[in-house]
């Protein structure tokens, strides 16, 4: 391990780490498949050793989260997901929701290391954890990835803001991982008390919103500050490199961006919602939809690393919404533009007229006349239960964010 690199993995050419991907892909599956029921029924009929390549993928069923939810409760605890026995779990989680997550087994299972190497963390540096070790993996996820790399823990937690202060003072940890605000309400609160918290060099942050200028704010303190994207399903899914340009996609992870309410994987730049596939044999998710928005950054990192590159966190995907005391779901607008092929893309924006609810479905096409609109507009009336206008628009015309249905109207 160099200063320069976790390992060669991160460097190798993107088309031999994709041909390693997806030549152990089948073989995850025939596992997934063959010892676990729930995905037993969710990949029944389609072509296991035949899933190749991304092409291959995109046509196997995607497992949202709020599906795993419903069918955790209809078949506790891991709605038959889990393809082996819970005795293999080190540990076991209860996520908000309520959402079971096993811990597999090893010592870095959610493959946090790599990504606090690339925020500077090194071997035999102490480090004050701050995220959440009760009841949820969250202040797991980095513990254990950081004991990988060769650090010590303080396993802070949430809260006790004045005894985290101390444990600066007295352990003097060089790293901090946690959220990216918590960090200046210790350093605030360290200096209004007097107490010596300059150890802290180097920060991993995740779970909000680093802004500009609260970074900033930190690399004036001498604290460089990176980022990370995890979910408790699956661990750390991308990371923040020295190059500040987007955030890397972890080696272990095949990650699809897809047309929210849909399978359909979009083009590089175009926002969706994040889909990821890993590698874990206890508790294997395959095309789990995160229900987060975001997109591929063309190009590699200048950094050198030459994984996909996503833009980071854009909102979330789930834009189910209520219009006219009817639920419409993204998925039902992809229906809509799949019975016209003339349609490449679709947004539906929802506003008030009056005291009444109204909505304008936007469509995306070349092609003009015909009846179009008037065919669009019985096809969104048969799918939702619902009349609205159509309105067609050139391709290219619709905001790229990621946005099927947009609420527009005021609540306040």
């Amino acid at each position: 391990m160099s200063d320069q690199q976790f390992d060669a993995r991160e460097r190798q050419d993107p088309a031999q780490r994709e041909q390693d991907l997806f030549a152990r892909l089948p073989e995850l599956l025939a596992h997934a498949a063959g010892n676990a029921d729930g995905w037993a029924e969710q990949l029944r009929g389609c072509d296991l050793s035949g899933t190749r390549d991304r092409n291959a993928l995109s046509c196997l069923p995607v497992l949202r989260k709020s599906d795993l939810m419903d069918r955790q409760k209809a078949n506790p605890p891991f709605g038959g997901y889990l393809a082996g026995e819970l005795s293999e779990a080190a540990r076991v989680f209860m996520s908000p929701g309520p959402i079971w997550e096993p811990q597999a087994p090893g010592l870095d299972a959610w493959n946090g290391a790599r990504s606090l190497f690339a925020a500077g963390f090194r071997k035999g540096d102490v480090v004050l954890n701050a995220f959440s070790y009760h009841l949820t993996p969250g202040g797991f996820i980095l513990d254990q990835g950081a004991i990988a790399l060769g650090c010590t823990v303080f396993p802070a937690g949430v809260g006790n803001t004045d005894t985290q202060v101390e444990a600066l003072e007295v352990l003097k940890p060089a790293g901090f991982v946690g959220t990216p605000d918590y960090l200046k309400i210790l350093l605030d609160r360290g200096r209004e008390q007097g107490r010596d918290v300059s150890s802290i060099k180097k920060a991993l942050v995740s779970g909000g919103a680093l802004f500009p200028s609260l970074r900033q704010e930190y690399e004036d303190q001498g604290i460089q500050v990176g980022q990370c994207y995890a979910t408790a399903d699956l661990g750390v899914i991308a990371y923040e490199t020295e190059a500040r340009e987007g955030m890397v996609v972890n080696e272990d992870y095949i990650v699809e961006i897809v047309r929210p309410g849909t399978g359909e994987p979009v083009a590089d730049g175009e926002v969706g919602e994040l889909v990821v596939t890993n590698f874990n044999r206890l508790y294997p998710l395959i095309r789990f939809g995160t229900g987060d928005l975001s997109k591929v950054i063309p190009g590699q990192s200048p950094c050198g690393r030459t994984n996909m590159r996503l833009a980071g966190w854009m909102g979330r995907a789930d834009q189910r919404t209520k219009i006219k005391g009817m639920f419409v779901d993204p998925a039902q607008i992809a229906q809509i533009v799949a019975a016209h092929p003339e349609v490449s893309k679709a947004r539906l924006a929802v506003s008030r007229a009056g005291e009444a609810d109204a909505m304008v479905l936007s469509v995306e096409t070349e092609a003009h006349g015909d009846g179009l609109t008037d065919r669009v507009a019985t096809t969104l009336r048969d799918v939702t239960r619902l009349s609205g206008d159509v309105q067609i628009v050139s391709p290219g015309a619709l905001p790229n964010d990621g946005k099927v249905i947009a609420d527009e109207r005021e609540y306040g």
